[in-house]
């Protein structure tokens, strides 16, 4: 894939060395749509809820985004079901137990992205492949993955959440794993947001926008993205920054019910 500036140039070779990423925000819409979704998780990160219930935001925004990433796979499930614990089917359990366990890998994704990308696909995939498959990427994703790493621990001065579409994108695009893929991804990408500070109460919820958006519309934002072609990376990252906007009015959503009690 030829993209405009090669995410594994993230981290730059010398103090005062050109960010390599930059020129993404020249990209068509990209910048406007990146101070949209920024603007946007402000508004749920300065609601009153936050100061007392974030943890509870958190926990139920995790539950929704995994609902959502599972529907995005193809099996949509009804809220109230899951939230009862009466949904077996394994590609939602995956996706619960991915989302669920996001808060412990934060620390850790920045220092060891590898690691923490085996173990969304061992939580993602547990009841899909068998067990010797778990986290082991296969041997074509070898290159991309090193320069997704250096992405991730890397240092760019692009908005947050462009790096979060730009991770979320490559492993979409790569499916190293050739099972769960997209549920890594959408995790990988939801996690990049959460430890680059754009969401650092892990309290909106991207995954529904993306959702919300329509898998056809994802799909063809994701095709544009690894034709490589300048169009079609902005239209991905354009598309991320407005499923971002709309995760954050989910998070809204979340904080005004629990005030209403």
């Amino acid at each position: 894939m030829t993209i405009p500036v090669r995410p594994g140039a993230a981290r730059p070779a010398a103090a005062g060395a050109p960010d390599a990423l930059a020129p993404l925000l020249d990209l068509p819409g990209v910048r406007d749509a990146a101070d949209a979704a920024r603007s946007g998780i402000d508004r749920l990160l300065g609601h009153r809820v936050l100061r007392r219930e974030s943890a509870g935001v958190s926990a139920e925004s995790a539950l929704r985004g995994a609902r959502a990433s599972a529907a995005l796979e193809g099996v949509d499930v009804p809220l109230a079901l899951l939230r009862a614990g009466q949904v077996a089917d394994p590609v939602v359990q995956g996706a619960l137990r991915t989302s669920g366990a996001l808060g412990s890998m934060v620390e850790t994704w920045s220092r060891a992205p590898g690691q923490v990308l085996a173990r969304l696909h061992v939580l993602a995939a547990a009841d899909l492949v068998d067990r010797s498959a778990l986290g082991r990427p296969a041997a074509h994703a070898g290159p991309r993955l090193a320069g997704l790493f250096a992405l991730v621990t890397g240092t760019t001065s692009i908005p947050a959440v462009l790096v979060a579409g730009l991770v979320h994108g490559e492993l979409a695009a790569l499916s190293p794993f050739g099972t769960a893929d997209g549920i890594v991804a959408r995790a990988a990408g939801r996690l990049t947001g959460i430890a680059r500070g754009l969401d650092p109460k892990a309290v909106s919820v991207p995954e529904v926008g993306f959702a919300e958006l329509g898998r056809e519309r994802y799909d063809q934002a994701l095709a544009g993205y690894a034709s490589g072609r300048p169009e079609g990376v902005a239209g991905w990252l354009v598309h991320c920054c407005r499923a971002t906007e709309h995760g954050a009015l989910e998070g809204l959503a979340v904080c005004e019910s629990l005030l209403r009690g």
